[in-house]
């Protein structure tokens, strides 16, 4: 039933494309321009089972401003971890759950933005929910802010679980974006057998459909053949960014 459910979800994804619902991908190339978003799709279209809630795009996350490059709450991925990601999502349906997505494919320019706010070392309007045990002057040393992101190539995206019966996300012991080692997928302290379960359930559907964990946040998995591994794409986070392409 699994193996005909990934069958059918690429199916899917590849009759969107030929109906043109999603841009003219064609084959992935090893180096790009980083404005061009041809080899990308929109979630909503690729994936429509996935809930989105793109928190960069809102004031809640850890910088308490929407971030530059997020122009609608959409998501965005390349066409091959979109794919792969269908498949997942119905990995997560057979067992009850939904996947929710965070963020997906993040520009340079976002990424800008998260290194001049961590900069800013007196601007902790945020602290007590993302980074309360944190000085905010250890970040770039500790390696939370960085001047590259992984999001930047388009394959990666952080996401949890949302359980279809009780109309929740699945308790995973530590909020989304939390800064600290709560967040570890091998973090055990004082989580519940049941936190520690639902982290390996969202693990568990997410490497057997092709992506690889970092082993510093529990949400965040990136594809493991990513088609752009060497770019850094620019384009904003907007519908009419894989519509032009």
């Amino acid at each position: 039933m699994k193996k005909l459910s990934k069958r059918l979800g690429a199916l899917a994804l590849t009759a969107l494309m030929l109906l043109g619902a999603c841009p003219a991908l064609g084959l992935a190339a090893e180096s790009v321009s980083p404005d061009d978003a041809s080899g990308f799709v929109s979630l909503a279209e690729a994936v429509p089972d996935v809930i989105l809630e793109i928190r960069y795009y809102s004031t809640y996350n850890f910088v308490g401003d929407r971030i530059d490059g997020y122009e609608e709450p959409c998501a965005l991925l390349t066409k091959e971890a979109a794919e792969a990601l269908q498949a997942a999502a119905a990995d997560a349906e057979e067992q009850g759950y939904r996947l929710k997505v965070y963020d997906a494919y993040r520009p340079q320019m976002a990424v800008d933005n998260f290194v001049e706010w961590a900069e800013d070392v007196d601007d902790i309007r945020m602290k007590e929910y993302f980074y309360p045990e944190l000085d905010k002057s250890v970040l770039f040393d500790q390696g939370y802010i960085d001047a590259k992101s992984g999001h930047s190539r388009g394959s990666t995206l952080d996401l949890t679980l949302f359980d279809m019966d009780t109309g929740k996300e699945l308790d995973m012991g530590g909020t989304f974006d939390y800064f600290g080692e709560l967040s570890h997928p091998d973090y055990v302290g004082d989580l519940t057998e049941k936190q520690i379960e639902n982290r390996n359930t969202l693990r568990d559907i997410m490497v057997d459909n092709g992506f690889r964990p970092l082993d510093t946040e529990w949400w965040h998995f990136t594809l493991e053949e990513e088609p752009y591994p060497d770019t850094y794409f620019t384009f904003p986070v907007t519908s009419d960014s894989v519509a032009a392409g």
